[in-house]
């Protein structure tokens, strides 16, 4: 692969695009004469330029971030460096989950631009679940993934110098972490220029939140879990938008989020997406029943992404984890392996309640901060897509706050099973 540095940094649309590929010789074999290149510009994000160039012989992705978020525009600057973790990121997920993120083939800093792989037929996946969907292959991909790139990643792997300079190596993606510790655990819980809400039905709900004191300890101690807990290299932004998909492949994209946090945070993102298909889908009904079996498989998707990622990553660490945590000799004979596997149970006990509480606290950005989900937004009756979002929160509210009450994977997908059909009171 490619990696270059190049002048200074200018924003490349198709024509400048085209010239800068066609100097790029290994790309000009793969794509053929660049005068019959078709490039279209299809980024749907909040934040970058993404390209699909496709040529006689073959087509590659093209992304470029922006010096600002694209979502809102130049009012709000945002450092092009994040384009480098991402590439960083991409290039370790692609070492430990191989075949599980877009093959890398080309990377400029200064232009803080990537190319990669097109994936195709590879659809978003929150589309998919719109659509009513369903991935038989997701399960075994995203636990996959998730299992490998942060048990790997962790102290339970690593020698305490490996981790601390993987720590040192993504520390400078501090601006995006702060958009996450500002949209996520902070603005829905008081008055912030970028929120929003489907009003006037969720106005009272909306106000609650920035009145329930309860629920202000609860994301505030996540918060703080997300800045002082640097478990393992995370993708940052795990949600059903950075996930493309086949009936039977998954890759996962734009981890331009990603830092050291906890580990819940990336699990905790995956299942959230999935509830949030879950509520939104009677939104997406043209008749009572029609999508029945999508959400028996949604549900059932939920409790298997926890209990397969959990198993995979206990079958890791018991494979003779090499990292400076819980050390071998500590655990000699019988006694000790019995107390170690206590141990490990008691870890992922621990990191399941993290990832009860960070999935409510993605559910209760998507519906009341900046950026909503199309899960809920495309449901076009304003009236119905409140209600759908009431029983989100509704759910989201109680993982958050009771987040240890909740004791199995499949405790939450009951609690959502049982909202399915619950009718909120609506403001308006």
């Amino acid at each position: 692969m490619a990696q270059e540095r190049a002048g200074d940094y200018r924003i490349l649309h198709e024509a400048a695009l085209r010239d800068y590929l066609a100097g790029l010789p290994d790309l000009k074999a793969l794509l053929g004469d660049p005068a019959g290149w078709e490039i279209t510009e299809v980024g749907d994000g909040n934040l970058n330029l993404v390209f699909i160039v496709k040529g006689v012989s073959g087509g590659v992705a093209v992304k470029q971030a922006l010096p600002y978020v694209r979502l809102v525009g130049e009012s709000w600057p945002l450092p092009l460096s994040r384009a480098h973790y991402e590439y960083l990121a991409l290039s370790r997920e692609a070492q430990l989950a191989p075949g599980l993120v877009p093959a890398l083939l080309h990377h400029n800093d200064n232009l803080a631009l990537t190319v990669m792989e097109l994936l195709e037929p590879h659809i978003i996946m929150r589309k998919g679940l719109v659509a009513g969907t369903q991935y038989p292959g997701f399960v075994d991909d995203i636990t996959t993934f998730m299992a490998r790139t942060l048990f790997f990643t962790s102290d339970l792997a690593l020698s305490a110098a490996e981790k601390k300079e993987g720590i040192a190596a993504f520390a400078g993606n501090h601006a995006l972490c702060k958009i996450t510790e500002d949209l996520i655990f902070t603005d829905p819980y008081r008055i912030a220029e970028q929120n929003r809400w489907t009003a006037p039905y969720l106005d009272a709900l909306a106000a609650s939140l920035r009145d329930d004191m309860e629920l202000h300890v609860a994301v505030s101690r996540l918060k703080l879990k997300f800045m002082a807990s640097p478990e393992a290299l995370l993708h940052g932004d795990l949600h059903t938008g950075s996930i493309m998909v086949t009936d039977n492949q998954t890759r996962v994209i734009d981890p331009e989020f990603a830092f050291y946090g906890p580990m819940g945070f990336d699990v905790g993102a995956v299942i959230a997406n999935l509830l949030m298909a879950y509520f939104a889908s009677a939104g997406h009904e043209r008749a009572p029943g029609e999508r029945a079996a999508f959400e028996v498989w949604v549900l059932a998707t939920v409790e298997n992404v926890w209990n397969e990622f959990s198993r995979k990553f206990l079958d890791l660490w018991r494979a003779g984890a090499a990292g400076d945590a819980y050390p071998a000799s500590l655990f000699a004979g019988e006694r000790g392996a019995a107390r170690l596997e206590a141990e490990r149970q008691a870890y992922m006990q621990r990191l399941f309640t993290d990832t009860v509480g960070f999935a409510a606290a993605k559910t209760i950005r998507r519906i009341f901060g900046l950026a909503h989900n199309i899960d809920f937004e495309l449901i076009e009756a304003p009236n119905k897509r409140a209600v759908s979002e009431a029983r989100a929160v509704q759910l989201a509210r109680a993982m958050m706050v009771e987040a240890a009450a909740f004791r199995t994977i499949a405790e939450v997908a009951g609690a959502a099973r049982k909202l399915r059909d619950w009718q909120p009171e609506l403001s308006g």
